[in-house]
């Protein structure tokens, strides 16, 4: 008979525990200037946005959210604490990993011309900072090979904001883009908490090589998913 009440109790407890669900978190870490793209001025003025974008198992968007750092001087040498508290931290976005689906992180570093220009377009980002945007105006497809600045680009239309981050800046100002595929599976199955994301970009303008080495994590929570109330 006390078999049967344990038996019965642990199915209760099992039938009754939520379900869980993996929320992504992208921080960057660090940034340092190896080498300066304009050597003249011997410093560089940076701003950096990022995305995450959700889809679910049949590869279908789900949702999206954003985020930005900048303007930002440096000076050749200069190693940046990103995750420090102050003006300059670069401030995390969380987007939840849809079951057996996967999130695509993306990241783009840009040298600023028009520092007015930038500081402007980073207050519009400011102001839909994770805050996620759902499917209705996501206006790409799964099928669709994007850059990590178009999809950057795309996550920041739909969230609202109407600005075409491709077309504010030429080529020779993105020093480097990069991006992170996430599957909810494989995350689950290798019970992985943390990925950690090293990124080197350098490049030539006209006379000026530059060299950043850009470090940026992704960990991932379980959360429990809440009933819905009728």
């Amino acid at each position: 008979m006390r078999v049967i009440v344990s038996l019965l109790s642990l199915m209760l407890l099992v039938g009754c525990a939520r379900p869980t669900s993996l929320v992504a978190e992208l921080a960057p870490r660090s940034l340092k200037a190896v080498n300066l793209e304009e050597t003249l001025s011997r410093r560089d003025e940076l701003m950096m946005a990022y995305s995450m974008t959700s889809y679910d198992a049949k590869n279908k968007p789900v949702s999206v959210v954003n985020g930005g750092w900048g303007v930002v001087t440096v000076q050749k040498g200069q190693q940046l604490d990103l995750s420090a508290a102050g003006p300059d931290k670069a401030l995390p976005i969380s987007l939840e990993l849809p079951k057996n689906g996967r999130i695509v992180a993306s990241l783009v570093l840009i040298e600023v011309d028009d520092y007015n220009r930038a500081k402007q377009m980073l207050d519009r980002v400011r102001q839909v900072h994770n805050i996620v945007a759902g499917p209705a105006a996501f206006l790409i497809t799964a099928a669709e090979v994007l850059t990590p600045l178009k999809y950057v680009a795309a996550g920041l239309a739909a969230s609202g904001i109407g600005l075409k981050l491709v077309d504010q800046f030429d080529d020779d100002d993105l020093l480097g883009q990069s991006s992170v595929d996430l599957y909810e599976a494989e995350l689950r199955k290798k019970k992985q908490q943390l990925v950690h994301v090293p990124t080197v970009f350098t490049g030539q303008n006209l006379r000026d090589a530059f060299d950043y080495r850009l470090d940026y994590d992704i960990t991932l929570k379980s959360v429990k998913i809440r009933p819905v109330r009728q």
